[in-house]
């Protein structure tokens, strides 16, 4: 066990292929307009430059976090996120669906659906996802301790209760 804590990461640190925030952003990395937004098409955030190149009409990925059709990760029986295999054709894997976002652009129709989840590298053996809070999937590596989080409400009413029997005052 280390001594220094827990390592945890985001699942970004996963990711195959970069993901673009927003429209911005993919055109400032890849120097290219991105193509306009489709409200009929799920978001998608990434795009597999070789995807054009593959020979076959679709392409597929070993892993991606799956997830339910309302966007909430799945989870095995041990509350571990799931991953499963994704297929698409290999226009829509070479290409993104980044839907407009910034200073007065609010309720774009269609970009509320769930997102094409980007593919992810093989897990290293000390590695493994979990759930730190509500629905982020996130990355720890195995066998770090916990970080303190600190004194529960509980762990203070046990100290309160222990000084009142000592006669200490606080």
């Amino acid at each position: 066990m280390s001594a220094q804590g827990e390592v945890r990461y985001g699942i970004e640190s996963l990711y195959l292929f970069p993901y673009f925030q927003t429209r911005e952003d993919y055109q400032k990395a890849t120097g290219v307009e991105p193509p306009k937004w489709d409200s009929t098409r799920p978001p998608k955030y990434w795009f597999d430059p070789a995807a054009k190149e593959s020979t076959r009409r679709n392409v597929t990925y070993d892993q991606v976090i799956a997830y339910s059709a309302s966007g909430s990760p799945l989870f095995d029986d041990k509350g571990n996120p799931t991953l499963e295999l994704m297929m698409l054709n290999k226009d829509e894997a070479a290409g993104v669906n980044i839907p407009p976002k910034g200073l007065g652009i609010a309720n774009v129709p269609g970009a509320d659906k769930p997102e094409i989840p980007p593919p992810l590298r093989a897990l290293h053996a000390d590695e493994e996802l979990f759930v730190p809070f509500g629905s982020i999937v996130a990355v720890r590596v195995k066998g770090t301790l916990e970080p303190d989080r600190g004194f529960t409400e509980e762990d203070r009413s046990v100290l309160l209760a222990v000084a009142r029997k000592l006669g200490v005052t606080l």
